[in-house]
């Protein structure tokens, strides 16, 4: 373009005030799709331009920008140039053909607006993760002393940040020795630490909003939190929506639900001239991020995960008519809000290296379910006619082995009755040897579909990933053994807390397995698996879960307060049988009267704290405590 130029506009304006200009302003205010449309001289025009040695050519110039369209219309003059080879018609040029407002002068200026960030909120709109008053901790360089070195070295140290961090707030362009230099955010809950800073004459402190996350460990692994954008983030955001020092999803629903979270900044690109008389070239109006509402009840979430006591485990608690999920919890677990303001690297080791792995969300994984599944098993037997509830199974002993085929395996109970084994005291003395006759009756193709009608081996309709529950690493049963352990909940078979708790819907709906959902917006009711059994079948299993608390191997729930109705199982993990193997216990409990909450919770290694009977107990302070 610069060839273009009359001889008087290129000895007005050189090279870098023409082709390095427009590249900057281009580069700078993300112009794209230029297009410049004009209406062709009459040959009546063309005349009277050679007359004249000039001519006036209207443009209309469209282009995109960070901040939107901008359009313009401006004249472009024409001059004859005439040497001794040929003539040639230049373009008279000045800087109105970037943008007419800066003709004569005046800076272009991006102003950026950040949008608010969206907040997370449970079913009863209490935050889980909210935009608060935080403090801004900043340095006045002049009060640093005469050992500022020393004073800063204290001050990284309560703040865990390097000194070179706070040197380098300190060096920048704009810092005056009487400002205020900001230099981390922290809680009003850090009060410890805010009496300690205020002990520095170079310490200042001024409100801002920051990011707080009210139910702290409860949460942590549903919710996530929000962290300073990396280098590597950057280079992955293909938008180029994002800046240096900005703040992202780092996990959790945070950085699942990023983009309704952020929302969009606004830009104005502004000529600024010197008397004053700003205009405005384009504007994108800021875009404050969505609030999202959980169907989680933050009361409940904080009491299923303080039941834990520390313990390993996880627990999902869901409403059985509608599929709301109620709490997900993954214990133990982290402060999100000191990961967000500043964790020490002592912390950070003591949790990468801490046995019970609180980084690991257990939520979202699976897990050997042992004799929760039962009822599942049962309810497959059930439907496909192979069960008879009423018949009574002749066992004897404490093992049974189904014949040579299974060498020296066998299976075994727990307890022993000298009578028949129907369905009901299968369940309530929970008895390993009659479901694995029960599965070994009906067949592996048939138990397979079964699990299948449960959802196994396909994805959880569900707003967080979920682990797929899996019935065996290839997807199929390999012989009467591998069939036997898999019917109570052994072998290679998994489970999420989550899926269990929702098969178990299916015994409160009629034989129909509800959807999960984690959004109030979802719909609810919504059916994932319809007629798993029939509604008769249905209310059998919800009779001998209330004996399985009432008089079975539940009675520890068993309350005079509150009515409820459930499954206890063991889940023993060991790599050899001959070997002994922690245990993970489990119990699935429900109101019997309200089937308004049901609860699979799991306690790892559980052996010595009282077995899956412990868990049991659990699940039944947490159902009379919501239910005061």
């Amino acid at each position: 373009m610069y060839a273009m130029l009359s001889t008087e506009a290129a000895e007005t304006y050189p090279p870098v005030e023409f082709i390095d200009r427009y590249q900057k302003i281009y580069d700078d205010l993300s112009i794209s799709d230029l297009d410049i449309t004009y209406d062709e001289l009459t040959k009546e025009e063309i005349k009277k331009a050679f007359d004249n040695e000039s001519t006036t050519i209207p443009l209309q110039v469209n282009m995109e920008s960070m901040a939107g369209p901008i359009e313009f219309t401006y004249d472009a003059t024409l001059v004859l140039t005439e040497d001794e080879d040929q003539s040639s018609w230049d373009v008279d040029w000045d800087p109105g053909y970037i943008f007419p407002e800066i003709k004569d002068g005046g800076k272009i200026s991006i102003q950026t607006d950040s949008p608010v960030r969206g907040e997370i909120l449970d079913r009863n709109k209490m935050p889980l993760a909210m935009n608060d008053i935080v403090y801004e901790i900043g340095i006045v360089p002049a009060n640093l002393g005469d050992d500022a070195d020393q004073e800063k070295q204290s001050i990284a140290n309560l703040l865990n940040i390097s000194v070179e961090s706070i040197d380098e707030e300190l060096d920048a362009e704009w810092v005056e020795p009487e400002l205020f230099v900001p230099i981390k955010k922290i809680p009003k809950s850090e009060k410890d630490l805010l009496s300690q800073l205020e002990q520095f004459d170079s310490i200042t402190k001024q409100e801002a909003s920051g990011r707080i996350y009210p139910s702290g460990e409860a949460a942590a692994h549903l919710i996530g939190y929000v962290g300073k954008i990396t280098n590597e983030e950057l280079e992955a955001d293909e938008s180029g929506s994002y800046q240096p020092h900005e703040f992202i999803g780092k996990r959790g629903l945070e950085q699942l639900l990023e983009d309704q979270l952020r929302g969009e900044g606004g830009v104005e690109i502004v000529i600024v001239n010197d008397d004053g008389d700003d205009a405005l070239l384009a504007e994108k109006p800021v875009k404050d991020g969505e609030n999202v509402m959980l169907t989680i009840d933050a009361n409940i979430q904080d009491e299923v995960f303080n039941a834990y006591e520390g313990e390993a485990g996880t627990a999902s608690a869901i409403d059985p008519k509608t599929g709301e999920a109620l709490a997900l919890v993954s214990s133990p677990a982290f402060d999100p809000n000191e990961l967000l303001y500043g964790m020490t690297q002592t912390k950070w080791s003591q949790l990468q290296d801490d046995p019970k792995a609180p980084l690991l969300n257990r939520f979202s994984a699976t897990f050997a379910p042992g004799s929760v599944l039962k009822p599942v098993s049962a309810a497959i037997g059930l439907e496909n006619g192979s069960l008879k509830p009423d018949e009574g199974l002749q066992i004897n002993g404490l093992t049974w082995s189904n014949g040579s085929g299974w060498g020296d395996y066998k299976v075994r109970r727990v307890s022993q009755t000298g009578q028949p084994v129907d369905l009901a005291d299968a369940l309530k003395r929970s008895d390993n040897i009659y479901f694995a006759m029960q599965a070994i009756r009906m067949g592996s193709k048939a138990y397979l579909e079964g699990l299948e009608n449960f959802g196994f081996g396909e994805d959880i309709p569900f707003t967080y990933p979920i682990t797929s529950s899996t019935i065996s690493s290839s997807g199929t049963i390999e012989g009467e053994v591998e069939l036997a352990n898999t019917s109570y909940g052994q072998a290679e078979i998994e489970m999420s807390a989550l899926h269990l708790a929702t098969t178990y819907t299916a015994f409160l709906n009629d034989g129909n397995m509800i959807k999960p959902t984690l959004l109030m917006s979802e719909e609810t009711e919504e059916i994932w698996h319809e007629n798993v059994m029939t509604k008769d079948q249905a209310q059998l299993m919800q009779d001998i879960l209330r004996d399985v608390v009432a008089t079975g191997t539940a009675k520890v729930a068993n309350s005079d307060k509150l009515d409820i109705s459930g499954k206890t199982g063991t889940a023993e993990l060991k790599q050899a049988s001959d070997q002994k193997g922690h245990e993970n216990g489990w119990f699935i409990g429900y109101t019997t009267n309200e089937k308004d909450i049901i609860i699979a919770m799991m306690i790892e290694k559980t052996e010595s704290l009282g077995a899956s009977g412990f868990v049991a107990e659990k699940v039944s302070e947490i159902l009379l405590e919501i239910n005061k």
